[in-house]
């Protein structure tokens, strides 16, 4: 699970300050935001109860995601929400949002844990994208990332993940990260953001090469790599010492407790 809070760790300085240079140096002025404030969010709604649900029971599970979004975000407000997402978070009665952004991607990376099905976990993760996200396009990248995850973890090769995302959300997973890496540019939408992101741990070889190569695309570092040390961290099953000596002093406690407890009740 840390594997996705690190690469939200690493990335934050290049969100602002992009690169294209894969041999990036990490900044000390580096901190987690608030990709790594949702996981945790849905981290504690999962701990809370973990049961499976049917399709009837979407909205009720949604309803209890977003309880936790609203919760960690006043624990963090200033973690570098988007406008919407701060609107809809101060507001217990606004309506759910119809954003096709990026932002139901990166938080989904414990479903994809915690499911022992492919069924539930993508099940799971519209019920988490509908009270914030519930454009298809961000649907349908959340349910790509938890699905990549849960593949990764139950020993899938790179060519079953692919294969599988590229049938099944009709991703263009092909194109080389060199080719997209020449004209790529900061966009959080998800059809832009988050094939790219999963691209960069398809061409990784360890952890560290998948958030490189998704901070060095030049977009939206923090949470493209984000999304690829989520997924790496599943298939590869280990992160380097220094990553973890770098990132771990930059993550507050409230986000770190609960995470730590989702990775024992769930064996990470």
């Amino acid at each position: 699970m840390f594997g996705a809070i690190y690469g939200d760790v690493i990335g934050s300085y290049y969100e602002v300050h992009c690169t294209k240079d894969y041999n990036f140096e990490f900044k000390d002025e580096s901190t987690f935001t608030d990709d790594s404030v949702l996981i945790a969010s849905v981290c504690k709604a999962i701990l809370n109860d973990p049961s499976d649900i049917t399709k009837w029971g979407l909205h009720r599970r949604a309803k209890e995601y977003a309880l936790q979004y609203r919760q960690y975000y006043s624990y963090h407000p200033h973690a570098g929400f988007g406008n919407m997402f701060i609107q809809w978070a101060k507001n217990p009665y606004a309506r759910n949002n119809h954003s096709y952004a990026n932002g139901a991607s990166m938080r989904v990376i414990p479903i994809g844990y915690a499911y022992d099905t492919l069924e539930q976990t993508i099940l799971q993760a519209k019920a988490s994208c509908l009270s914030t996200h519930s454009h298809r396009e961000a649907i349908k990248g959340a349910q790509a990332v938890a699905a990549a995850i849960f593949l990764s973890r139950k020993g899938h090769s790179k060519e079953q993940i692919k294969a599988y995302l590229e049938k099944t959300f009709k991703y263009n997973l092909s194109a080389s990260l060199s080719a997209i890496r020449e004209n790529h540019v900061f966009n959080s939408r998800t059809s832009y953001s988050v094939p790219p992101a999963i691209i960069a741990f398809l061409e990784s070889s360890d952890y560290e090469s998948a958030v490189r190569n998704a901070v060095s695309l030049g977009g939206d570092a923090d949470t493209q790599a984000c999304i690829a040390g989520g997924i790496a961290e599943a298939y590869y099953k280990e992160i380097p010492e220094h990553i973890r000596h770098f990132c771990d002093g930059k993550i507050d406690s409230t986000i770190k407790s609960v995470v730590k407890e989702f990775n024992k009740r769930f064996n990470i």
